[in-house]
C-alpha cells in the first residue's frame, strides 16, 4: 500500500484557513490543472497557456490568480465548515463552476470520515449549491484496501446518491504508468456505473517523488507518457499533477523538466 506521508500537513494547514476571496478568472478548455500551495507559482505553469483550473485544497485562492485560469473551491473536511458557506457563496458569483468535496475522507490522516458522515455533511453543505455549481464526489486515494479507496466512494455514494453529484475525484501514488492507467480505467468504470459523466485527478504522482522529485528524468518520462494517454481520455475531464511547487514541477522558480513535460 502506498505511503500517504505525502501530503505535506504544513502546506494543508497552511490552505485550511478562510482568506478573503479575490476575483476568479477563467477560460480554456484544457483537462491540465495546477495543484498549489503559494498562488503566486502559478503563473509558471499558466505561461504555457494549457492549464485552465487551479485549486489549493481550500476554498479560498489566497492571493490573485493568472488570467485565463479558473479557481475551483474545495471544502477539504470538517475544520472548515465555519464560514463555508459565505465564501464558496462569493467564490461562485466570481466564476467558479464547480465545487471539489472532501480531501481524502478515507484516511485517518486527512479528512477522515466515515462513508455515511461524509454523505451527511456533502448533503448539508455542498449539494444546496446544484445548480450554481457541477459538485465533484471527495477525492479519494487509490488504495485497494477493502474500505479505501474506490471502496469507501461505493459506500459513500450508496448514502449519496440524492447528493447531485456529477463527477468522481480522486488520487494516484504509485511505481509505474501502467499501474496508473489501470487504476484511472477503473475509477472511470467506477464513475461510469453511477452514471456520473466526468472523472478528475485532484493529485497524482509517482510514490518516489511524494516528497519532491527524486529523479526528474524518471518523472519526465512518466509525465510524457501519461499526459498524451490522460488527454485521450474522454472520461477524465480535470487532472492535476502532484504539485506547483519547488522541488516537483519548479525549481529556482522556474519550470524544471518535469513541469515543461507537464505544460508540453
Amino acid at each position: 500500500m502506498v505511503s500517504f506521508t505525502k501530503l505535506f500537513t504544513a502546506g494543508l494547514v497552511a490552505t485550511s484557513a478562510i482568506a478573503a476571496p479575490v476575483e476568479v478568472k477563467r477560460t480554456s478548455s484544457s483537462k491540465r490543472g495546477a495543484a498549489y500551495n503559494d498562488v503566486s507559482t502559478v503563473s509558471t505553469l499558466s505561461n504555457s497557456g494549457v492549464i485552465s483550473w487551479a485549486y489549493n485544497w481550500a476554498g479560498s485562492l489566497s492571493g490573485s490568480m493568472p488570467s485565463n485560469v479558473e479557481f475551483i473551491p474545495m471544502l477539504w473536511g470538517a475544520k472548515d465548515f465555519g464560514g463555508w458557506i459565505t465564501t464558496v457563496e462569493t467564490i461562485l458569483n466570481q466564476g467558479s463552476n464547480y465545487i471539489l468535496g472532501f480531501n481524502e475522507p478515507d484516511m485517518s490522516s486527512q479528512a477522515n470520515m466515515s462513508p455515511s458522515d461524509a454523505a451527511g455533511y456533502y448533503k448539508q453543505y455542498i449539494t444546496p449549491f446544484s445548480g450554481k455549481a457541477k459538485l465533484i464526489s471527495p477525492a479519494v486515494t487509490s488504495s485497494t484496501t477493502d474500505g479505501l479507496g474506490l471502496s469507501w466512494f461505493e459506500s459513500f455514494i450508496g448514502d449519496c446518491s440524492d447528493c447531485k453529484i456529477s463527477g468522481l475525484a480522486v488520487h494516484w501514488y504509485g511505481n509505474t504508468a501502467d499501474e496508473f492507467k489501470s487504476f484511472v480505467t477503473q475509477a472511470v468504470d467506477t464513475a461510469s456505473k453511477h452514471s456520473l459523466e466526468e472523472v478528475w485527478i485532484t493529485e497524482f504522482a509517482l510514490s518516489a517523488d511524494a516528497n519532491g522529485s527524486s529523479d526528474l528524468a524518471t518523472t519526465t518520462a512518466f509525465l510524457n507518457e501519461v499526459i498524451p494517454w490522460l488527454d485521450s481520455q474522454s472520461g477524465v475531464t480535470r487532472y492535476s499533477y502532484f504539485m506547483c511547487a519547488e522541488k516537483y514541477l519548479l525549481t529556482d522558480s522556474a519550470l524544471n523538466e518535469a513541469g515543461t513535460a507537464y505544460t508540453s
